[in-house]
């Protein structure tokens, strides 16, 4: 069943252009997302762009008139089967201006389209710190992106004038030739070069805007980053790209997170790894350590007697929040702690010979290695290590 979109936007079918533009800009502003936030409100905002972008564009509200759906599948006013027998090849009325460049049989062309025209996306990049991709952050950022005219509300006239029909084409968008071939008379279309296919002309545009119905202009917006975002993430916010020429609807900005390299943290989805040195003694001996994490808090770390290098410890949900698709936080990631056990290097005379006679008491003194011309000679120490294991 084909929508109804005069009743999405509340205007009667025979609305005029005006009626339907001003009804939309009156919904636009009760149910646009920084206004209205609510998820009901949002999917409502999205079918009234639809319906607008639909009405406003002349070819598209004829198909709505003939009981059909132009961004539907073959929803037309069509026959066999239930549905458009042609909708797999754009309708009828694509296939004869295929053959014959605008409607053959001595029909119409398409007609002269919408000057409203959607407008465009834009993409913002913005750095941010682990710490503030970890909580989130309110950031004012400072777009450049073309507004609504305000002094011609987008229709591109100067005040007190409006279009007029274009006189090349008679307001149809498009002018005709024939030329004759093997086959006969040919009849062919193509978009009127004084009106640009619209119909109209503006005989007196707007000094502001120059007749496009819109002008660029630099604004500072607050996007509302969430926590847990990542690099490469985006933000969208509905509404606040380019306008469309004529005064079209605006297209979305999308602002991309660009995360910043932290100097003690790696970063694993919502996971956290972070290396912490302990001296050879520490390890052996067991002691406490004491982490600052990512937020500023301390974490006791107690370090058993006899870790070996590259033990890992883990502290649960002190990660990063992990973010859904929806936009919530559910739950947290992990802190993964990387011990590597530190040899000591230039050791003085006292160092070295406590070490020795540790090695004594352990049985695991390292004489120097001798080595005779065949090859033969004492054990060097990976040998000896083998013979004895670990103690």
């Amino acid at each position: 069943m084909a929508r109804d979109y005069y009743a999405t936007l509340g205007v009667p079918q025979d609305a005029t252009p005006e009626q339907i533009k001003r009804a939309y800009r009156k919904l636009a502003r009760e149910l646009h997302p920084d206004v209205n936030p609510d998820d009901a409100a949002q999917e409502r905002f999205a079918e009234v762009t639809t319906a607008y972008e639909v009405l406003s564009d002349p070819k598209k509200r004829q198909v709505v008139d003939l009981g059909g759906d132009p961004l539907g599948n073959g929803g037309g006013a069509g026959g066999g089967m239930g549905g458009d027998p042609f909708a797999g090849f754009g309708g009828l009325g694509d296939i004869m201006d295929a053959f014959f460049g605008g409607g053959g049989s001595g029909g119409g062309g398409r007609g002269p389209r919408s000057r409203v025209q959607p407008g465009s996306d834009a993409l913002l990049r913005l750095e941010l710190t682990l710490e503030e991709c970890a909580s989130g952050v309110n950031r004012d950022i400072t777009v450049d992106t073309a507004v609504l005219c305000d002094v011609c509300d987008g229709g591109g006239s100067k005040a007190g004038s409006a279009p007029s029909t274009c006189d090349t084409c008679g307001g149809r968008g498009e002018v005709q030739s024939v030329q004759r071939s093997f086959l006969g008379q040919v009849m062919t279309s193509r978009p009127c070069p004084v009106c640009r296919g619209f119909g109209e002309v503006i005989t007196d545009p707007c000094q502001q805007c120059s007749g496009d119905g819109r002008v660029r202009a630099r604004r500072t917006i607050t996007v509302k980053i969430p926590a847990g975002v990542g690099d490469g993430m985006r933000v969208r916010l509905a509404g606040e790209g380019e306008v469309g020429p004529g005064g079209g609807p605006a297209g979305d900005l999308f602002v991309e997170v660009e995360e910043q390299p932290h100097d003690r943290f790696t970063r694993d989805g919502a996971d956290l790894h972070c290396n912490v040195e302990l001296p050879m003694t520490a390890a052996a001996l067991g002691t406490v350590l004491l982490l600052e994490t990512l937020d500023g808090s301390h974490e006791e770390i107690a370090v058993e007697a006899g870790t070996q290098p590259g033990t890992e410890h883990v502290i649960t949900g002190r990660g990063l929040p992990k973010l859904r698709s929806n936009g919530k936080v559910s739950g947290h990631g992990d802190l993964h702690i990387h011990l590597d056990v530190v040899v000591p290097t230039n050791l003085d005379d006292t160092q070295s010979e406590m070490l020795r006679d540790l090695a004594k008491l352990r049985g695991e003194e390292q004489p120097e290695p001798t080595v005779t011309a065949n090859g033969n000679g004492r054990q060097g120490l990976f040998s000896r290590f083998r013979s004895f294991g670990h103690r």
